[in-house]
């Protein structure tokens, strides 16, 4: 019906209602029954208004949507009933989500659609005829409980497509409340599970998670002013003070442990289901088999439980490592009550490990894509606390860095689990999954974690039973850990000072290799911003490089161009898929030049390089498409030759160009100075907000300045760079320095 034709109702929208908590929750949906009500047509028969979601459940959220069914048993002029409902609903700008179906219509959905049978669950009458809403909501139930096996096939499938698409609430540091595992959402399946009578799903525990996150998000709506489900960081303390929190940090640790409850009880009931339709399939005289996959470890109905014997004799210390091992090379589930037994009943382990202990962690931790699964079980029985004291300081907490998706307990098992695949590239893979494992145990400590977490990291292998070498060595590699990334996105590789720090920092290949795979590991665990194939290609150029140092002690040399730049009309430009070379008459200011043709372009610089041979000025730079659009090349060679051959035209495009536009910056700018880095040159450092055109506007201010920039490299890390400026000469002179700095601060 087109809009106009609505029939014109003096109903208005309900009452605004804030706060949070399960009262506030049943006083806006109070309010919007008697709403509701009003915009029905009283019939005694026939006609029926039913919510669904969160109004059907009495939750409704301050921003919330509304679900609603109209149901009719074939009354006339039901489409036009139906308009008098939803049109005052869109002029109060509330969202909405309606239906109008009979009841065989609204069974026949569910009976194809397992989204639908699940909503019905929640359905509650409004307004109407009372009967025919009962007559729906009893037939779902019934349907349900009828045909829970088959749609909780259905229903898995969804909802590990959901999972895929927004990961774990536990461990996201900005994760979606109601999508992400462990989520609103999932409170709705374990519901349909325990309707279906399959296992109590909805304990008290889960019940007091259910409302915490409900709290958490009628919070997040009222701080925001609007509908929003994904708890960003810049909302964090405010919603942390609405929900009478110390901090931002306190909330996303509360939210995942609720997180974990929820999404700990949705794997049992999914087993509790699994093991129903095995009983169901098997009929009732099948006999359970028991197949050993371990020592001490059985698998029972498609879980791992303990061998008779283990339970009957005395444990050693070892078993639950043992168990958690063996759950993650199998992939099978622990039993909840073994998890419970071994809580239980296993003994402390000694100081330090007896060798089966340690031999079970590495096994665990280079188990692949089991690690995780069987280390979340462990964690959640309270047996990871036991073999490692430090870890209850380490569980949920947030990484305050852009390029982090994970809180720090998810990022050291993800990157142990990404390290296994390298194993075989290094010649100690135990200590690689070791200090994979414990790389980033300094983080949340006062000073640089790196350097706070050798000792801890150090301290933790020697109590697992590592020798003293050993444990020193894995010190070393987690206060190492950054440095191949740093070096090879931020200093000149070809630099025979870069390559002789690294080797003698690094000392022998082994700790080379070991540093290789640890940097590649830890970039996978940290999210898809930290990683990149120009940052791999550069990082394995640098290990090249430091291993022919290690074994020959020959050094590289600094770059020489291409002999063919030295000859033919100037300017020349040459362009490949990453690189971009121009070669000119020597002048000032080539470099910012250049920069800027390619700031216009949206063309992001990587690393620049610039030299001087037989008066002619070559600047090479690698680059990137900022957006990933096309390049016109025949327009960027025209702005080049154009923009260094002194155009003034392309000069003034570039200033007042949108690329150029600065933004405010979330912390100021700082300018650090490296001395006695490079061969010909110090080092300026500057660590700002990224931007476009920034390389552009720092080189034209280092230029006006009088400093001559022989290379740059850019890092980029999420919302922030660190980019280097190789400025030739020693810049001994401190107030020399300082207005250097001052000029590039105020270019920023």
């Amino acid at each position: 019906m087109p809009r106009g034709s609505a029939p014109v109702t003096e109903v208005t929208g309900p009452p605004a209602i804030a706060g949070m908590g399960a009262a506030a929750r049943e006083e806006r949906a109070a309010a919007f029954d008697v709403w509701l009500r009003g915009l029905l047509p009283h019939r005694d028969k026939g006609l029926a208004l039913l919510a669904v979601g969160g109004l059907g459940r009495r939750q409704c959220a301050p921003y919330g949507d509304l679900d609603l069914v109209l149901l009719h048993d074939g009354v006339a002029g039901v489409g036009e009933i139906a308009a008098g409902c939803w049109y005052p609903i869109w002029d109060a700008r509330i969202g909405l989500d309606h239906s109008v179906r009979t009841v065989g219509e609204a069974l026949s959905v569910a009976q194809d659609d397992v989204k639908v049978a699940l909503g019905l669950l929640d359905a509650r009458h409004i307004a109407g005829d009372a009967a025919l809403s009962g007559t729906l909501i009893d037939a779902a139930a019934d349907h349900w409980r009828r045909t829970a096996l088959r749609q909780l096939t259905a229903l898995r499938e969804i909802t590990d497509a959901r999972w895929s698409a927004h990961g774990e609430l536990a461990f996201l540091l900005e994760g979606d409340l109601k999508e992400a595992r462990g989520g609103l959402r999932d409170l709705g399946i374990l519901r349909g599970i325990a309707t279906a009578g399959l296992t109590d799903a909805l304990r008290p525990a889960v019940q007091a998670a259910h409302r915490r996150l409900l709290d958490v998000r009628d919070a997040l709506h009222t701080a925001t002013g609007r509908r929003v489900d994904r708890l960003v960081a810049q909302e964090r303390d405010r919603v942390a003070e609405l929900c009478e929190l110390d901090n931002g940090d306190a909330l996303l640790r509360r939210v995942a442990g609720d997180a974990r409850t929820i999404s700990h009880a949705l794997d049992d009931a999914w087993r509790a289901a699994d093991r129903f339709r095995g009983r169901r399939r098997g009929g009732t005289g099948r006999t359970s088999i028991r197949r050993p996959v371990a020592r001490d470890v059985v698998e029972h109905d498609g879980e791992l439980v303990l061998a008779r014997t283990a339970i009957g004799a005395r444990p050693d210390a070892s078993l639950s490592l043992r168990v958690v091992a063996a759950a993650a090379v199998t992939g099978l589930p622990i039993a909840r009550a073994t998890c419970e037994w071994l809580a239980a009943y296993c003994p402390p382990l000694p100081l330090p490990w007896p060798p089966q202990a340690r031999d079970a962690l590495i096994t665990l931790l280079g188990a692949g894509s089991g690690l995780i699964p069987a280390w979340e079980t462990a964690d959640r029985y309270g047996l990871v606390d036991g073999w490692l004291p430090q870890w209850p300081r380490m569980r949920s907490l947030p990484q305050h860095n852009p390029v982090h998706r994970y809180t720090l307990d998810r990022h050291l098992v993800t990157a142990a689990g990404a390290a296994a695949a390298y194993t075989r590239e290094v010649e100690r893979p135990d200590l690689l999954l070791l200090a994979a494992f414990l790389h980033d145990v300094g983080k949340g400590l006062p000073g640089d974690h790196s350097v706070v977490g050798a000792p801890i990291a150090a301290g933790i292998a020697t109590r697992i039973g590592l020798p003293p070498d050993e444990a020193a060595l894995i010190g070393r590699l987690v206060e190492l850990h950054l440095l191949l990334p740093e070096v090879a996105t931020r200093r000149d590789l070809s630099d025979p000072v870069t390559i002789s720090a690294v080797a003698e920092a690094v000392g022998d290949a082994t700790t080379l290799d070991l540093l290789h795979a640890l940097a590649r590991a830890d970039a996978q665990a940290t999210g898809p911003a930290a990683w990149s194939d120009w940052k791999g290609r550069l990082i394995a150029e640098l290990v090249r490089r430091v291993h022919t140092a290690l074994d020959t002690g020959v050094l590289p040399a600094l770059p020489t161009p291409d002999p063919s730049l030295l000859t033919g009309e100037l300017p020349l430009v040459h362009l490949t898929d990453e690189r971009v070379t121009v070669v000119a008459a020597d002048r000032r200011g080539l470099l910012a030049t250049v920069a800027g043709a390619l700031a216009l372009h949206r063309l992001e610089v990587l690393a620049a390089d610039a030299m001087t041979v037989d008066g002619r000025a070559v600047v090479e730079c690698r680059v990137r498409s900022r957006y990933g659009s096309e390049v016109d090349e025949v327009a960027l060679r025209t702005d080049l030759r154009r923009a260094v051959g002194g155009d003034v035209s392309v000069n003034q495009r570039l200033r007042s160009a949108r690329v150029l536009a600065r933004r405010e910056p979330v912390a100021a700018p700082k300018v650090v100075w490296h001395r006695e880095v490079a061969t010909d040159a110090v080092v300026l450092e500057l660590r700002a907000a990224d931007a476009a055109g920034l390389l552009y506007r720092v080189t034209r201010a280092l230029d006006e300045a009088g400093a001559q920039v022989r290379a740059a490299r850019i890092s980029t890390l999420g919302a922030d760079v660190v980019d280097a400026f190789y400025l030739v000469g020693q810049w001994s002179d401190a107030q020399r320095r300082d207005q250097i700095a001052d000029a590039v601060l105020a270019a920023v």
